[in-house]
């Protein structure tokens, strides 16, 4: 990654701007899941190790009139930090005026302050989300110079916050978060060690289309599981009942078909049900082919075994999709088969996209056995497309 980062620039006294990703999950107030705030630690500790003062940014859901302003202030983010940190953060709960920059002028060295949801500021005009060029320069103004972008899972995405702010300082440089992300995403990609094996699931071939095309260009293999399945073997004419499927897709279907040949592996059976939910029947298909009134909702144990086989050897995968409806659990053992087929290849390089993905490894005990979750599933599907991040690409190059 030829990008400064947080090492290459002086903190001592400075009052240091730092894009985080706090969009963590809230239920009545109270964060339900905080692996996005402890991911963001080390550059953080590491600023107030330096003498840096850190003025954090995040946003927080959705936010497009005042009225959803309810439950998405970052109040409860802040008591969890201080409480992971072990000191106070400071929170002015406000995005600008003279309440917060008399808050940042006040810090010391080593001192640690959050700006209220940056999202605020798309109720009149989108400020933040359509990167309106005075908020940014605004926000740039607050700090000495300095800006850190640690927010892998917005860098799809030129906001005030991230590219605005970083077009009106002198040094905009990656944190430990985001350059770890760049290196093992995309290193991965670009320069895998082989066999290299990609793994794709989710419902819809249309989300993946450029993924697809950029991963049978690099990858040895790429696997295919999950609704998306279905649209494949429809256009190859086999039945798939009540299967998930885009019937606008299926040309489209075709052609990746015919370009990857032997590249691309598709399921050979499925665990089919009678229904999505409140089903009666659940069993595995003879063959490729869904039963009439039956849709298909995981791979079945022949496609396991295939995709076992496949994985086995591997030294780079990278994995993007669940195989199937896995937060059922009649549906979730082609996820955990994949899963456990990764974990116990010799010496892999291990990477889960974000996403499903990542929440099936969290969610299924697995998430110790990958070399790398990424923190961003629009992000990282991004990446793995060989597209240009804006929140990367706006950061300051290094000179040789």
């Amino acid at each position: 990654m030829n990008k400064k980062t947080v090492k290459d620039v002086e903190l001592q006294g400075k009052k240091v701007l730092v894009r985080v990703d706090f969009n963590v999950p809230l239920k009545d107030g109270v964060i339900t899941n905080d692996n996005r705030i402890t991911a963001a630690l080390p550059t953080i500790q590491y600023i107030l190790e330096q003498g840096g003062r850190a003025i954090l940014f995040s946003h927080l859901g959705r936010v497009k009139e005042e009225g959803d302003k309810a439950g998405k202030s970052l109040a409860p983010v802040a008591k969890a930090l201080s409480e992971k940190l072990g000191k106070e953060v400071v929170f002015p709960g406000v995005t600008r005026g003279a309440d917060l920059e008399a808050a940042i002028n006040n810090l010391k060295d080593g001192d640690i302050l959050l700006v209220e949801n940056t999202r605020f500021e798309d109720i009149d005009g989108k400020k933040e989300s359509k990167n309106d060029a005075d908020l940014g320069k605004y926000w740039a103004s607050l700090g000495d110079g300095i800006f850190v972008n640690d927010a892998f899972g917005t860098a799809h995405r030129a906001h005030a916050s991230n590219v605005g702010i970083s077009s009106n300082v002198e040094n905009a440089v990656a944190g430990f978060l985001l350059e770890n992300e760049i290196n093992f995403i995309k290193n991965s990609v670009d320069n895998p060690t082989r066999p290299f094996v990609a793994i794709l699931g989710g419902s819809k071939v249309s989300d993946k289309i450029g993924v697809i095309e950029n991963l049978l260009e690099k990858a040895d293999k790429v696997i295919v599981g999950g609704g998306m399945t279905y649209t494949f073997m429809k256009a190859q004419g086999i039945e798939i009942g009540n299967s998930l499927c885009e019937d606008d897709k299926l040309d489209l279907a075709k052609a990746l078909l015919d370009k990857a040949g032997d590249k691309l592996i598709l399921p050979v059976d499925s665990k089919e049900a009678d229904a999505f939910a409140g089903y009666n029947t659940v069993q595995d298909t003879n063959g490729e082919a869904v039963s009439a009134g039956f849709l298909g909702l995981d791979i079945g144990p022949k496609s396991i075994e295939k995709f076992e086989n496949e994985i086995n050897g591997a030294k780079t995968v990278v994995w993007n999709g669940p195989m199937g409806v896995f937060e059922n659990p009649d549906f979730q053992a082609g996820t955990i088969a994949v899963m456990d087929a990764i974990a116990n290849q010799a010496n892999v390089t291990s990477i889960i996209g974000g996403g499903d993905s990542a929440a099936a490894a969290i969610n299924l005990g697995r998430a110790d056995k990958f070399s790398w979750i990424s923190t961003g599933g629009g992000a990282s599907m991004e990446l793995l497309e060989g597209k240009e991040l804006p929140g990367l690409t706006s950061l300051t190059d290094k000179t040789a």
